[in-house]
């Protein structure tokens, strides 16, 4: 009698129906049962705070990888994420500390002078336009983007290896950053300064469930869901996001239509170092107002999961922003689920979910020129 043996499709397919199958089952008990554990759980995880913290948890996984799969579609592989996610998350504090703290306007005065033995100040009001908390922001958006150039020299003109050359990235700013707080601070970690208030959408915000969810939010929230549709549509609907996918996919075809492959590759570079500094910022001033450098800092492998969104969305913007909820999700489940079972159980939960995943997804297929060289001119 001959065994058939399935061929990986196949397995893929058995595992996705288990692993619905099994999501199904917890979700019919929990609903059915709503005191019991799997009901716990459930209700736990469609509940509004743990959608709320799952969106802003997912911000700066969600704009990394944004940036990496735009670097990445361009043939550039950029695994320095991490780094451009600590330098930015620390040089935001920085100088939005530098300008001001969390009390000042950030600004110096136009005039100052003296009549009649009392001092008067005019003050331009620019802290009304511009707070230092927003001037931090675009310093460590502006730092990423530095980084990220540098990276881009070394890889694009002078064909260093883009892999040791983003793990350089990372590790210098895994050191620069602890290094330059403790210089600053005297210790690893900032002061605490000013951070980001919520906006609120007025009436908007007053829809049940919805409302405070989507319209009373973080501005990071509002960015990066901004951000998703608007890469989409710059990679799919332009003639810049035809020019990265052709540069990682054929270099020499645009090159032979005269298109510079070397600058689109700097551009997507750059893009990923500018979408990199946002995700940092908002984790130092778009959460806590201050930046952690111990250990392993307050980033804590957030550029790496981000390469591993992007590549589980396969290089969709929209599959790269369910894939960083689907983590961000589990993190905020896991935080509100720990009284219910044993604390490691759940803090195995996100990473035992990633190999479902990977096991799902399978192999995605890199861009054609991932990680190869280009010069204009070569046969």
């Amino acid at each position: 009698m001959e065994v058939r043996t399935m061929d990986r499709n196949e397995i893929r397919r058995l595992a996705t129906i288990a692993t619905l199958g099994l999501l199904g089952l917890v979700s019919l008990i929990g609903i059915v049962l709503p005191n019991s554990t799997a009901g716990e759980v459930f209700y736990t995880a469609i509940g509004q705070s743990t959608i709320e913290s799952s969106l802003r948890l997912a911000v700066p996984i969600a704009l990394t990888a944004l940036g990496g799969l735009y670097a990445e579609k361009s043939g550039v592989i950029n695994i320095g994420l991490e780094g451009l996610l600590i330098i930015s998350a620390f040089t935001a504090v920085l100088v939005a500390d530098l300008l001001g703290g969390a009390g000042s306007t950030g600004f110096p005065p136009i005039i100052t002078f003296s009549l009649g033995g009392s001092t008067y100040t005019i003050d331009p009001g620019l802290q009304l336009l511009i707070p230092n908390v927003w001037l931090g922001i675009a310093g460590g958006v502006l730092s990423s983007m530095l980084l990220a150039f540098l990276f881009g020299v070394i890889c694009i003109r002078y064909e260093g290896d883009q892999i040791i050359a983003g793990l350089a990235v990372w590790l210098v700013a895994l050191g620069l950053a602890p290094f330059a707080s403790k210089v600053v601070y005297g210790q690893p970690s900032t002061d605490q300064i000013v951070r980001l208030g919520d906006w609120t959408v007025p009436v908007l915000s007053d829809i049940p469930f919805v409302g405070p969810i989507l319209f009373d939010a973080n501005p990071m929230v509002f960015i990066m869901l901004a951000s998703v549709p608007i890469a989409w549509y710059g990679l799919n609907r332009t003639s810049f996001g035809y020019w990265v996918r052709a540069s990682g996919e054929n270099p020499k075809a645009l090159d032979t239509v005269g298109v510079n492959v070397n600058r689109v590759r700097y551009a997507a570079v750059l893009i990923s170092g500018f979408f990199a500094g946002i995700g940092g910022t908002a984790l130092s001033l778009g959460s806590g107002g201050f930046f952690n450098g111990a250990g392993g800092t307050m980033v804590d492998g957030r550029g790496f999961i981000a390469i591993a969104a992007y590549l589980f969305g396969n290089y969709n913007p929209f599959g790269a922003f369910a894939a960083s909820y689907l983590f961000s999700g589990l993190q905020a489940l896991q935080i509100r689920l720990q009284g219910i079972a044993p604390t490691e159980v759940f803090l195995m939960l996100p990473y035992i979910v990633v190999v479902i995943v990977l096991v799902l997804v399978g192999r995605t297929r890199l861009p054609e020129a991932a990680g190869e060289h280009y010069e204009s001119g070569e046969d």
